[in-house]
């Protein structure tokens, strides 16, 4: 029972699924699964015309969703407006130094846009800005 002039229980943890708005779902998702390695069973929901989306598989049962800025403007009923790489930032944490050098080649490689290039951070096809995350302090667990 809630008590009069008491806040209501905070909002849990329950974070599933980060979905980021992208301009080509195709570039995107190739972008993601071919050059980054992420599992994906694909592009879903191409028969509906706002419904294409892609979802990657991260850790403990989190999802990376692409779906396009028109759909997500569609389904909200929010206005596009012109994409701004700092809006958010992506964390990824890797083990060790040797870790972020490899990352880093891997995503080059993949088409990323290196825009730190003595440093770890670089933006995927839509300008999302990545920072590959090395602290002696986390220990990264492999699944």
């Amino acid at each position: 029972i809630q008590k009069k002039n008491c806040p209501p229980d905070d909002m849990k943890p329950r974070i599933t699924v980060l979905t980021i708005g992208v301009d080509d779902l195709e570039i995107s998702m190739k972008f993601y699964r071919d050059g980054l390695g992420l599992k994906t069973e694909g592009i879903i929901g191409k028969e509906f015309e706002y419904g294409s989306v892609a979802f990657f598989d991260l850790q403990n049962g989190i999802k990376l969703g692409l779906w396009p800025r028109k759909s997500i403007a569609h389904d909200t009923k929010v206005t596009i407006t012109s994409p701004s790489p700092t809006e958010f930032t992506i964390g990824h944490n890797v083990n060790s130094k040797e870790e972020v050098n490899d990352v880093m080649e891997q995503v080059k490689k993949a088409g990323a846009n290196i825009i730190k290039p003595a440093k770890d951070t670089f933006q995927d096809p839509d300008g999302h800005i990545w920072e590959v995350v090395w602290n002696p302090q986390w220990k990264i667990e492999e699944d």
